[in-house]
């Protein structure tokens, strides 16, 4: 394997580390639905959804966790393939790497427990954002990072520039 991949893949690894990590400490602090207030817009909660972004499909019946762990795989496997094509490159594999540890660190929680443990949770007032998880923080910032590689031009990122 080559060596500007392997920082990349280390990086998704890392990803998963934190992640699992942190979900390993509030399964074990929390019970389900317990809140504590961190500050007066975020709070630590433990839920667990079985569904994807938003609780999108959970109440599906249970074969979207097998639909959503097989999607995420395939979507690895493709951000894989991408991800050799630009390892030499510095903000493209830098967004894939944590959008495929994000994956596959939610991947875990289904295999773990049915379901993605979900725990940081900010609101104004009585208006929450759904809880989410450091896998969904890199998928989304990773996202992210991919569609303004699509605005930036290729010898701006590279860092052969």
């Amino acid at each position: 394997m080559r060596p500007e991949m392997r920082k990349w893949l280390l990086l998704a690894l890392l990803i998963i580390v934190l992640d699992q990590l942190t979900k390993i400490v509030v399964v074990a602090h929390f019970q389900l639905g317990e809140v504590r207030t961190i500050t007066s817009f975020f709070d630590l909660v433990l839920v667990y959804n079985p569904g994807a972004a938003f609780s999108f499909l959970a109440d599906a019946g249970g074969w979207q966790r097998w639909f959503f762990t097989g999607l995420a795989f395939v979507i690895c496997s493709w951000l894989f393939f991408l991800l050799r094509q630009h390892a030499q490159e510095r903000l493209m594999p830098l967004a894939i790497a944590l959008v495929m540890g994000g994956a596959l660190g939610n991947v875990i929680d289904r295999f773990a427990y049915g379901a993605v443990v979900d725990f940081l949770s900010f609101h104004i007032d009585k208006y929450y954002w759904p809880a989410f998880n450091v896998a969904d923080s890199g998928i989304t910032v990773g996202a992210m990072l991919i569609i303004w590689c699509q605005f930036v031009p290729h010898s701006s990122r590279s860092s052969s520039s």
